[in-house]
């Protein structure tokens, strides 16, 4: 495997023995513009240490390092050593790698025999699967199939938010305004509108908190009629959300609620009292955490009723003997950094030496037209919405521009779904995301369906190439001489990398940037230069520039939840 900094730093250790090898290699740059180096080391940091300017020192070291087969020449400019290294070679070595590798293309099998453990989407039972939970569910796939892609074994879970006060609420809004019928005619919609209502009317009547906080109660005790109630809500929640995710295409191993660990609670509760962590407050039982500047996490309220924090110190107790994780990753929202804070810490306190490899993914919200969704207020967009309408968009394109095309419908949902996916999946997860239906269908610019365009004209250039009887793999690199065919091949050359950086910072918008400057790449190429040219070697040439380019965007839009079509 050709690593042009690994073989920039060894010649650069070769002068400056004094220097440790990973401390040049993680100094190393890529320069703006390649006009200007392949590679360079600012030497502005080396002045203090060797007691020179940054300028002297990159001319010694200009002038001590020899050409090679992979390095054509070294410059010193302004404090910059820039190493300009051997075209032909590098690309040879790219090309032939992605063709040898295929869909392993940019993996590593770094995560051999080690789980990880997803918690990702996690939507609410009874309420709407709404635009807010995309970005979880996106997230989380997205991560998961990196890791997977890195060798690790993973288990992904869909932890439901399927306990808690809030099916007192419904159960007591079921009671009083709700039908058997209605609930089975408008499933999940009609169970919003009794929460909705509910909100509505304890502003008027305060008392039904308190009735709503006593069917929760009646529900963790086991009463019959509380836990029918609830079941059946859970199930038609299930069959709606499966709805979604068979569009998302995402799946889990597990959908393991909240009410799972109900019975697991308790001796939770009594480790935590003979470690000496419980103290009584007002009632409720709780962990002080004064002592590491967080308010204290509460365990038990005072009716004896669990909290989010006690069902997720049951759960992670359970999945480490389960599963014995290596890491167990939480795809939840910024907001819920400090409960994550808190309960990790008790976790710690508890004496649990795999404390720290419980990990929070926190995500920026998602707000509409400014205002944070609010299922109380049934101020939501549904999911299913969204996701039909780019569907039926894309449809639209594809009659206008190419209604010939095969299994359009089919392509319609994957090209539509993955548009909202990509789109989500484009900006830093951290960054509080303005739900417009304008941005999300739009398929110009900087998108999924930008991407997959891309992909399906490479393929049908191979396609056009194996018509006419070019399908070999043999090619001469030195005839790949242009700006534009090394661009591209740089740019197929640093998959790997951006894959190992998206898997370290827990982050699929490195994935998803890295596929959008790719497909410029692929697209100035392709509008530069022609590809089924008469010079049957400069052909074959170009052709395993465009196979490469087929690969690794495959493999990119699968490691962010998109399929690869090849005819849109």
């Amino acid at each position: 495997m050709l690593d042009i900094k690994q073989v920039v730093a060894k010649s650069i250790n070769e002068q400056l023995p004094q220097l440790d090898f990973e401390q040049i290699y993680e100094n190393l740059e890529y320069p703006p513009s390649v006009d200007m180096g392949d590679v360079a080391l600012p030497c502005f940091k080396l002045s203090r240490l060797l007691r020179k300017s940054p300028a002297q020192i990159a001319q010694e070291l200009a002038a001590g390092i020899s050409t090679s087969e992979f390095i054509e020449k070294v410059e010193a400019v302004s404090g910059y050593l820039n190493f300009f290294i051997n075209r032909p070679v590098f690309m040879e070595k790219v090309i032939d790698r992605i063709m040898a590798e295929q869909e392993k293309y940019g993996s590593l099998d770094i995560g051999k025999s080690r789980n990880i453990v997803i918690d990702y989407s996690a939507p609410n039972i009874a309420k709407p699967f709404h635009v807010g939970h995309l970005r979880s569910t996106a997230i989380g796939n997205s991560l998961r199939k990196i890791f997977e892609f890195m060798g690790y074994n993973c288990i992904g879970i869909n932890y439901l938010g399927d306990w808690g006060t809030q099916f007192g609420k419904l159960i007591v809004a079921y009671n009083l305004w709700g039908s058997k019928e209605a609930v089975e005619d408008k499933g999940i919609k009609e169970l919003m509108r009794l929460y909705v209502k509910f909100h509505q009317e304890a502003e008027k009547d305060p008392g039904l908190e308190d009735e709503a906080r006593s069917w929760f109660a009646r529900l963790e005790r086991g009463d019959r009629q509380a836990l029918e109630l609830w079941q059946w809500f859970k199930n038609i929640s299930i069959e709606e959300f499966k709805k979604v995710y068979d569009l998302m295409d995402v799946h889990f191993d597990y959908y393991t609620g909240e009410s799972f660990y109900n019975d697991k609670i308790e001796p939770i509760i009594e480790e935590l009292r003979q470690k000496g962590l419980l103290k009584e407050s007002e009632g409720a039982l709780i962990v002080d955490l004064e002592k590491y500047d967080m308010p204290p996490c509460l365990i038990l309220k005072k009716d004896g009723s669990s909290l989010y924090a006690t069902r997720d110190i049951a759960a992670a107790i359970h999945r480490k003997k389960e599963y014995n994780f290596d890491k167990c990753i939480y795809v939840t929202g910024a907001s819920q950094s400090l409960h994550f804070r808190q309960w990790f810490k008790v976790i710690e306190l508890m004496g649990y030496e795999w404390a720290d490899d419980l990990i929070h993914v926190p995500f920026g919200i998602v707000s509409l037209s400014g205002e944070k969704l609010a299922t109380r207020t049934g101020k939501v967009v549904l999911l299913e919405d969204i996701l039909n309408e780019a569907i039926k968009k894309t449809l639209e394109i594809i009659e206008s521009k190419n209604p010939g095309l095969e299994n359009k419908e089919e392509v319609a949902r994957y090209m539509g779904v993955g548009a909202v996916i990509f789109n989500d999946l484009y900006s830093n997860r951290i960054k509080d995301v303005s739900f417009s239906w304008d941005e999300i269908l739009n398929f110009d610019g900087e998108t999924g369906p930008y991407v997959q365009y891309t992909y399906a004209r490479a393929c049908s250039v191979i396609r056009k190439a194996a018509e006419a009887g070019s399908s070999e793999n043999s090619f001469n690199s030195r005839l790949l001489q242009t700006k534009e065919e090394y661009l591209l091949c740089k740019a197929l050359y640093e998959f790997p990398e951006k894959v190992e950086m998206a898997l370290e910072q827990l982050e699929p918008s490195i994935i998803t940037r890295y596929l959008v400057d790719l497909a410029q790449e692929f697209n100035r190429f392709y509008h530069e230069h022609s590809i089924l040219v008469d010079d049957m070697e400069l052909r074959k040439a170009r052709l395993s520039l465009v196979k490469a380019t087929k690969i690794t965007l495959a493999n990119g839009l699968r490691l962010i939840g998109l399929r690869p079509l090849e005819k849109v």
